[in-house]
């Protein structure tokens, strides 16, 4: 019982870092690369279709994406959907395929990314800090209850308590390259 009830939380709590690692492919850096687009749908034929199942990316130089659909009626759409995100980007389109330029950062938009970055960290670690006080819950209920003795779920709080350090310290990490990645030049 306490082992289902540890193994959740763990689960949780990667689940919470994956999803850190996600959100911080999505910010952009200097360098461009097809998750930036990851978030971004388009309306295809009345319906909210993501990027990814519309087209092709290929990403010729450093800072240039070609987007190629696979539709061609569906490049206004895609144009659109990018022109209208918070890429800061502006698309153009030769009837066929899709070229996205991004601008070099400026320090202030670096800032403004570094800050995004953070908060997304920080929605990570809440996330798994939940998971462990959902987990603790249980098992305090499992003593009140008197399921468990107390020296079992001691036991069980430090390796809950081990597993959200391993898993904070995770999205720190991820945090760190993050960082490094845009404050580099």
């Amino acid at each position: 019982m306490i082992a289902d009830i540890i193994r959740d939380a763990e689960t949780k709590m990667a689940s919470a870092v994956e999803y850190a690692k996600e959100e911080f492919s999505a910010i952009r850096t200097g360098r461009a690369h097809p998750a930036m687009f990851a978030k971004l749908t388009a309306d295809y034929y009345g319906a909210q279709t993501p990027l990814q199942q519309l087209a092709t990316f290929q990403v010729p130089e450093a800072r240039v994406v070609l987007i190629t659909p696979y539709d061609q009626s569906s490049v206004n759409a895609i144009e659109k959907s990018i022109r209208d995100s918070d890429l800061g980007v502006n698309p153009s389109n030769d009837g066929k395929t899709i070229r996205v330029t991004l601008p070099q950062l400026t320090e202030q938009r670096r800032k403004e990314y570094i800050k995004l970055a953070k908060t997304k960290a920080e929605d990570a670690r809440i996330s798994v800090r939940g998971a462990r006080r959902t987990a603790k819950d249980a098992l305090d209920k499992m003593v009140k209850d008197k399921e468990v003795g107390e020296d079992e779920v001691t036991r069980a709080e430090k390796q809950l308590d081990a597993e959200t350090k391993k898993h904070t310290d995770a999205v720190d990490e991820l945090f760190k390259h993050k960082e490094a990645d845009l404050l580099a030049v």
